[in-house]
C-alpha cells in the first residue's frame, strides 16, 4: 500500500479570467466551461495526491450558486476529501474574486477520481492523512456521499 499523503500536499488553486469566448447567450460563464475547469483542477489534485495518472469517474453535486460574468476573476480550489483503495474524492470550490481580494462562492462540486496504472487499470492510491477537524468532518461526509453514489448506481443512475 502506498504511503499516506496530507491533504495540503495536493491542495491546488487555479485562476481564470472570464473572456468573451467563455460567455453564453445570457451573458454568463458557460456551465460547460466551468465544468471543464473543475474537471481539470480535480485531475491535477488527484495526480498530485497519487503521483500518477488518474481518470474521472463521476462528478457529483455540481451546484451553481450564482453566475460569473465577463472579466470576473474565477478561482477554483481543489482538495482531496477521501481516499479508497484506488479511488479519491476531490472537492472543488469555485469563487469570484473581487478587486479587493474578497471571494464569493459560486459553485461546489465533488469529483470521483481513480488512480490508473500504465495499462489503464485501477491502481492503489495513497491513503489520506487528515490534518484538521474540518478535514475529518469532510472525510466523514464523503463516506456518506460514497454510500449515496453506490445506492444511486444500484438504482441505475
Amino acid at each position: 500500500m502506498p504511503e499516506g499523503k496530507k491533504v495540503s500536499e495536493s491542495y491546488t488553486e487555479q485562476y481564470h479570467i472570464v473572456m468573451s469566448g467563455d460567455i453564453n447567450g445570457s451573458g454568463r460563464l458557460f456551465g460547460g466551461r466551468l465544468l471543464e475547469w473543475i474537471d481539470e483542477i480535480s485531475g491535477i489534485v488527484a495526480m498530485r495526491h497519487c503521483g500518477g495518472t488518474v481518470t474521472t469517474v463521476a462528478i457529483d453535486n455540481l451546484r451553481f450558486k450564482s453566475g460569473a460574468y465577463l472579466n470576473n476573476i474565477v478561482v477554483l480550489e481543489g482538495r482531496v476529501t477521501y481516499t479508497g483503495r484506488t479511488s479519491m474524492e476531490v472537492r472543488v470550490d469555485t469563487y469570484i474574486e473581487g478587486t479587493d481580494g474578497m471571494r464569493r462562492a459560486i459553485n461546489r462540486a465533488y469529483i470521483s477520481m481513480v488512480g490508473m496504472d500504465e495499462n489503464d487499470r485501477p491502481t492503489p492510491v495513497p491513503p489520506i492523512i487528515l490534518e484538521s477537524k474540518q478535514q475529518e468532518a469532510e472525510y466523514e461526509a464523503a463516506k456518506k456521499r460514497i454510500q449515496y453514489r453506490k445506492q444511486r448506481s444500484l438504482e441505475g443512475f
